[in-house]
């Protein structure tokens, strides 16, 4: 009976005993949390499912005036909407919001307010908003560029350029802005011909040389011989997808053989036999082919800001806003015109 009460004096059983109480605490915390995980998970499982199918104002208010969720947590779930493109959801929240929300969470509310009716493409209500933002806080550069877009996209270009004179006072760049405005009223303006907005968008490109691929774009569709006697021959590539497109009777040969990349252009759609090869390699396809397969070129344009891949040219992002930053990626596809120009040819 004395050596049992010995052991208990042994140094390495007192050991021992501490390890074992270490690991029961370790393991049952582990346990204890991954429990409170789980509960945690089904509670906010059983939330979200209030909001798979829209409730009503009513629901809603009664929701958000319970205060079981803070402000922010709200705000996060309207931006989880805005996000998924469930722009419904996330006005209607916001909406809600703003009859309950304090003074310190009113603004951002407002603004992702503004912000969700300009992507759902309600402009005239996200113009409010953010005029109404602007008349409590004036100096707010997010407000005012959204109030740019939103005159922008309604045709108002003159009001689009007054937005950019309190832009200015707040030390934002209004360079390129004011170019494209002026540019984008230029070519909505019914008062000048087509040829006369083909000269003067050709005299503000060379006094700012921006814009180019708009500026170009315009003018080949509406006079290719003016276009091509003040070509820039340094925006070869990035006009790529309006030379390809120039009918044959509107090419000016002298250019093209004095410039190699245009040679190699207009050799891969066959129009010429200036070049061997080429160091693009869809060209370079084309040029070896020499028409014995039905191909051809098709574009995509990149933006170099948020590289978003569109299948259509554009002159300001959809997704970034920013301007002039659009880039043509090119590839080889079937030529489906030339298929159809054949099967009508085909019945005479």
């Amino acid at each position: 009976m004395s050596s049992f009460f010995i052991a208990y004096s042994d140094p390495l059983f007192s050991i021992i005993v501490f390890f074992v109480i270490i690991f029961m605490i370790a393991f049952f915390s582990y346990w204890w949390n991954k429990y409170r995980y789980s509960e945690d998970t089904k509670y906010l499982a059983n939330f979200l499912d209030q909001f798979s199918t829209l409730p009503s104002k009513e629901e809603l208010r009664v929701l958000i005036s319970s205060g079981d969720l803070s402000e922010k947590s709200w705000l996060l779930l309207a931006t989880s909407y805005y996000k998924n493109g469930d722009y419904e959801k996330s006005i209607e929240i916001y909406n809600e919001l703003l009859k309950v929300c304090n003074h310190e969470n009113k603004l951002e509310t407002m603004y992702l307010l503004g912000k969700t009716y300009f992507k759902a493409g309600f402009l005239e209500r996200s113009k409010q908003i953010f005029l109404e933002i602007l008349k409590t806080t004036p100096r707010t550069p997010e407000a005012l560029k959204y109030l740019l877009l939103i005159y922008e996209y309604m045709r108002n270009y003159q009001s689009a350029l007054d937005v950019l004179e309190p832009l200015d006072e707040l030390n934002k760049d209004i360079a390129l802005d004011t170019i494209y405005l002026q540019t984008l009223a230029l070519l909505n303006e019914s008062k000048y011909s087509p040829q006369e907005k083909a000269i003067l968008l050709l005299s503000s490109y060379k006094k700012h040389h921006q814009l180019a691929y708009m500026t170009f774009e315009y003018i080949f569709r509406v006079n290719p011989t003016l276009a091509w006697e003040n070509f820039d021959n340094s925006k070869s590539a990035l006009l790529s997808d309006i030379l390809w497109r120039v009918e044959q009777k509107d090419l000016n040969l002298d250019i093209i053989s004095q410039n190699g990349y245009l040679r190699e252009l207009y050799t891969a759609r066959g129009d010429v036999e200036l070049a061997w090869s080429s160091i693009v390699f869809e060209l370079d396809i084309l040029i070896k082919l020499q028409g014995k397969a039905n191909a051809t070129l098709s574009f995509e344009y990149i933006c170099e800001n948020c590289k978003k891949v569109y299948p259509f040219a554009f002159y300001r992002c959809t997704s970034c806003h920013t301007i002039d930053t659009s880039r043509v990626e090119w590839s080889l596809s079937k030529d489906y015109y030339k298929d159809f120009s054949q099967e009508n040819n085909s019945f005479q």
